[in-house]
């Protein structure tokens, strides 16, 4: 049968593998805005994060709601978590990678004396609390939702004061490369 805008969550519950270019062809363009917005143009990424993308589409469709939304708003919300997905898993390997070098650096004890003194230099330009946050969850490796109950705050709290931390840094390099 031919895959069509009106059938085609149909086509993919009865698992016609027709619907698959037919998604490529008719969804691609905005899947690839979507994802590229996230993933800021790595070009391997993008296209595995889009593979992903129609893999959860095809395996998911019995989770989608016609009168809840259309069908290009709920693929366009799967594109868009699976972005935030590579994000999160390529920080993680970049704060597992950090870590290593830090556990290795630790070992002479002279260069982590100058890195703590560097860190707490770099810290300065934060809150007190944002600095309690941004050394527990990035030189101590604190889980964030462990962070959120030492304060008493929700997870998403921690998230944001990163975040906004994060963007003080970035201030602070900028100012002083210039």
């Amino acid at each position: 049968m031919r895959v069509t805008e009106e059938n085609v969550v149909q086509q993919i519950k009865l698992k016609n593998e027709e619907t698959i270019p037919y998604l490529v062809n008719t969804y691609g363009g905005l899947l690839n805005a979507i994802i590229r917005r996230y993933l800021n143009g790595n070009p391997l990424d993008i296209e595995e994060c889009i593979a992903d993308v129609l893999v959860s589409i095809w395996f998911h469709i019995d989770s989608y709601d016609s009168t809840k939304n259309e069908f290009k708003q709920w693929i366009a919300a799967i594109a868009k978590y699976r972005a935030i997905d590579y994000i999160r898993k390529s920080e993680k390997q970049k704060q597992h990678i950090s870590k290593n070098e830090f556990d290795e650096r630790t070992a002479g004890q002279s260069s982590f004396m100058q890195d703590r003194l560097e860190l707490s230099t770099l810290f300065k330009g934060l809150t007190e609390i944002e600095r309690n946050i941004f050394e527990k969850y990035y030189v101590q490796g604190v889980p964030s939702k462990e962070i959120a109950n030492d304060f008493q705050e929700k997870e998403s709290w921690v998230h944001n004061k990163l975040s906004r931390g994060r963007k003080k840094l970035r201030t602070i390099f900028l100012k002083d490369e210039v």
